[in-house]
């Protein structure tokens, strides 16, 4: 008799998803599916709308990482208006980063402190009851309030550019519709010590610090939670470093070896191509020369520490060096190290902000946009919180829209999640012969590390609270447990 193990939704992602695990006569994992089950259209509806007004729909495809497609798409509608990256001024380029950077480092921080932190405290067999943010802040306050601040701070960035915290506008074809204000810039800048841009760069430091000797007192489990190989792709700019904003992709084996050397974003159809499976909604992006098997790779802040050669701000690469010279291997395949390298890239995000707040540039109120040639076709390609995001569209001679591809990080991500939820599968709930709460929240531990973005991904409502079911060869429900 073969039984199905359901875990539907997942719960601490934002979007929905279910888990199936189906196992053989024996009790042994057969095989394992990690569905998404919403499905949200947007590139499809989008089609018949005027180009410029890209940048403002598809930001709704999220309320977590709005700012990443709004930026995206607008580097794409630049390219149609005429203007490639480096053609765009540089007011308008540092206004974008800075919004940019703002959005990285609220998003991470949200992440850390809301969604992982109580796997990381409590522990992954913790009871239901405990593993949420608000336990974390009735324990350790201290970690609670720093967490609330700093993505309180990364949000002010995005509202003071764009006139809201979610959902605002910048970015407009060719360049960026207004200026920063210098009142805003010294109250980022000189206002409440603990609201400054150099509170949150020691403050990311500390939690830096923090995870380092969390995986100094865990590294047993971290080194083996979920471990297996895979490629990793990320920007970089032309001398290797870190790029978030406008990069060229570059990708890795397992081993380090170079599978994608440095193209072009506009180049990327040439390179990737997207598979689907009859049983999720979400795409599986792979490069064409690998093929679908093997030319899958992870995206996001562990993939981004695995293909840059260094972070071109002093403390993020100091983090960098040491966060590489722990394990001591060419490429980090440990899924659990995501969360070490997400907090070094929130301290790489500080820096930075900091840096633009200093520049006398973002103060500027002329050179904003600037216009070219109209083209049919532009291309947006990103490093969304997520990781590698893909903006491409095409357009009529009257400028409506007439394709719209997207590749989010998500999506690239799909494989390594599934091969995540694989591995927690054979070597948790085989070997253990029962199955606990405990085991199918280490199932959720595994797909929460790649801090996925289901609603972006799936372009259907969910259920909550979590709930598993069993089910026997003949489809006989024989046991169910729930989950708030």
């Amino acid at each position: 008799m073969s039984r199905t193990i359901t875990i539907d939704p997942v719960t601490r992602v934002e979007g929905h998803g279910r888990v199936t695990i189906h196992l053989d006569k024996k009790g042994r994992v057969d095989e394992s599916f990690f569905h998404i089950v919403e499905f949200r259209g947007f590139e499809r509806f989008i089609q018949g709308h005027p180009y410029w007004e890209a940048p403002n729909l598809v930001q709704r495809l999220c309320g977590i990482c709005p700012v990443s497609h709004h930026l995206a798409a607008a580097k794409a509608i630049d390219q149609i208006e005429g203007i490639d990256p480096s053609d765009l001024s540089p007011v308008a380029t540092k206004l974008r980063k800075l919004m940019h950077y703002g959005q990285i480092f609220q998003s991470h921080a949200l992440h850390f402190f809301y969604l992982a932190s109580p796997d990381l405290l409590f522990g992954v067999n913790a009871p239901p009851e405990k593993r949420n943010v608000v336990s974390v802040a009735v324990e350790n306050k201290e970690l609670a309030v720093k967490g609330i601040t700093m993505r309180k701070f990364g949000q002010e960035i995005i509202k003071s550019l764009s006139g809201k915290r979610i959902h605002g506008t910048l970015a407009i074809p060719g360049g960026v519709y207004k200026t920063f204000t210098e009142k805003d810039r010294d109250n980022f800048l000189n206002g409440k010590e603990e609201e400054s841009v150099d509170t949150m760069i020691k403050w990311s430091q500390e939690m830096v610090d923090f995870i380092r000797s969390y995986h100094e007192k865990n590294r047993s489990f971290l080194d083996e939670f979920a471990a297996f190989p895979s490629g990793h792709l990320g920007t970089v700019l032309p001398d290797g470093a870190l790029e978030l904003y406008d990069g060229l992709l570059r990708a890795i084996d397992a081993e380090g070896n170079t599978t994608l050397p440095d193209v072009r974003s506009d180049d990327y159809a040439e390179y990737f191509s997207e598979a689907v499976e009859r049983w999720s909604y979400m795409k599986f992006p792979y490069l064409k020369k690998i093929g679908r098997k093997k030319g899958w790779n992870r995206v996001g802040p562990l993939a981004r520490m695995n293909i840059c050669d260094y972070i071109p701000t002093p403390l993020a690469e100091k983090a960098r060096q040491e966060f590489v010279e722990y394990t001591g291997s060419k490429v980090n395949n440990f899924t659990m190290y995501s969360h070490w390298a997400r907090l070094i890239e929130t301290l790489h995000c500080a820096e930075v902000i900091k840096n633009l707040l200093i520049d006398p540039d973002i103060l500027a109120d002329d050179d904003l946009v600037r216009k070219g040639k109209r083209r049919l076709k532009g291309i947006g390609i990103i490093e969304a919180p997520r990781g590698t995001l893909t903006h491409h569209y095409e357009v009529d001679e009257k400028g409506k829209i007439t394709r719209c591809n997207l590749i989010v990080s998500t999506t690239h991500n799909n494989d390594a999640m599934n091969e995540a939820v694989r591995w927690v599968a054979d070597k948790v709930i085989s070997e253990k012969g029962e199955i606990t709460e405990g085991m199918l929240n280490q199932v959720e531990v595994a797909i929460r590390a790649y801090d996925p973005c289901l609603s972006c991904a799936t372009q259907a409502m969910g259920k909550m609270p979590l709930k598993a079911e069993l089910y026997n060869a003949e489809g006989t429900l024989l046991d169910e447990k729930f989950k708030n």
